[in-house]
């Protein structure tokens, strides 16, 4: 057993998954039981990265429970029991409201990953993401449609390093579907993919995550780095020429006073 539960050093793994929300405007049809003032019915989740393949939702292909034991989700207080903790799988909240707000996710592993619980933050959308016109006197160039869905979603990866021989054995047994190589839908709404807003915009369908993505993902913090460093340079030589100007100045104020 001892061997079991000993930390394999010089180990990592990870698990792919989605987090983030899709809400629908309540209609008269869909109303029920929602409180007038709500305008939107919304289901906020974690789930795994991969899609199904007819395209239903936003990742969930796979069944995350063999590591993640509980997902705690906390709503903003103005809801009665704002704390909602989903202990099997789909782990997701469904709720009405008006507003948006940031939503807790706190996720719970399996007692055999002896690992500490850890949290993402997401804020909940209820109004689609459109692309922002160059010039701010003109109209959008692309029409939000009032009645489609909304969806609001972040791919991250839950890595674990130095597991325990049970656990990595465990993660093994079940590895994750994955991502398709392109796209088959659009991809999800994101300030960083202005094609997505587009896409959401003319109402492109569930979106799902691509290893393409991933690459782009890639490619822009590459050269977000790049950028970084060009910058720092620039400022650096800057401060090196100011540097000289002021001793420079330094120099004939000198000479100023001793004549």
């Amino acid at each position: 057993m001892a061997e079991r539960s000993e930390r394999l050093r010089g180990t990592v793994i990870f698990r792919p998954v989605v987090y983030g929300n899709t809400a629908l405007p309540i209609t008269p049809e869909t109303r029920e039981d929602a409180p007038a003032e709500h305008t939107h019915r919304w289901t906020v989740a974690l789930r795994s990265a991969a899609s199904p393949d007819d395209g239903s939702t936003v990742g969930g292909r796979d069944d995350i429970s063999y590591f993640v034991k509980r997902v705690a989700f906390k709503l903003h207080e103005t809801y009665p029991n704002p704390n909602r903790i989903v202990e099997k799988p789909p782990f997701e909240v469904t709720e009405t409201g008006w507003g948006e707000f940031e939503v807790q996710i706190r996720v719970t592993f399996v007692s055999e990953a002896n690992e500490k619980p850890i949290s993402f933050h997401h804020h909940l959308k209820l109004h689609a993401w459109a692309p922002q016109p160059t010039n701010p006197l003109a109209a959008s160039p692309v029409p939000t449609p009032p009645d489609g869905p909304v969806n609001a979603w972040q791919y991250d990866e839950i890595v674990f390093t130095d597991p325990t021989k049970t656990f990595l054995d465990m993660l093994l047994k079940h590895p994750p579907t994955p991502l398709p190589k392109n796209r088959r839908r659009g991809a999800p709404p994101h300030i960083a993919y202005p094609a997505s807003l587009v896409n959401q915009a003319k109402g492109g369908g569930m979106p799902e995550f691509t290893q393409l993505m991933e690459k782009e993902e890639a490619e822009r913090l590459d050269q977000a780095k790049k950028d970084i460093v060009a910058e720092t340079d620039k400022l650096r030589n800057l401060l090196i020429e100011r540097e000289k100007e002021l001793e420079r100045l330094k120099k004939e104020v000198e000479a100023m006073q001793r004549s």
